[in-house]
């Protein structure tokens, strides 16, 4: 029944034990133990505060990506759009250029054809020329092989230049 009935001796050397043990803990263990729950407290607090900042830069870095990415696309776009109307713009250029050179090489073909006529038609006159004096020639001589004929001829001619 003494368990149930502790006496007072008991008690008081069991205050007394506690109370040294309670005392030694407070100066030696508390002390570092509480302040070691509080630098675990700050540097969990530091933790969630560098985790929420880093979330913030991640949701800004996030955004920039975006707007880089829009930014890049329109570059893109700019550039496609740039790049078929300098093709178009060549391509055009260089029909015209084509244009103007056949109609050129049209026109000297022209003038060629013209200059190769009118030589053609200057030889051509020539000929002729040659030919008719030649067959004049032939026929006056054929004709004037007589004397009476030449003597005839001749007084024609006079003729002719007195009216004239």
């Amino acid at each position: 029944m003494e368990l149930v009935n502790p006496g007072f001796g008991l008690i008081f050397w069991m205050i007394v034990s506690f109370g040294i043990v309670l005392i030694i803990l407070g100066k030696y263990a508390w002390r570092p133990i509480l302040n070691s729950l509080r630098e675990r407290e700050r540097s969990i607090d530091e933790a969630l505060l560098s985790a929420d900042k880093a979330r913030e830069e991640m949701k800004e870095l996030k955004a920039n990506n975006e707007k880089l990415l829009e930014q890049a696309r329109e570059e893109q776009d700019k550039i496609l759009k740039n790049a078929r109307e300098t093709s178009d713009k060549i391509i055009e250029d260089s029909r015209n250029k084509a244009n103007e050179e056949a109609n050129r090489i049209l026109e000297t073909a022209r003038e060629q054809i013209k200059n190769e006529r009118q030589a053609a038609m200057s030889e051509l006159k020539k000929q002729i020329a040659s030919i008719s004096i030649e067959i004049a020639e032939k026929i006056l001589i054929k004709e004037l092989q007589s004397p009476e004929n030449q003597k005839k001829h001749i007084e024609e001619l006079v003729e002719k230049i007195k009216i004239n």
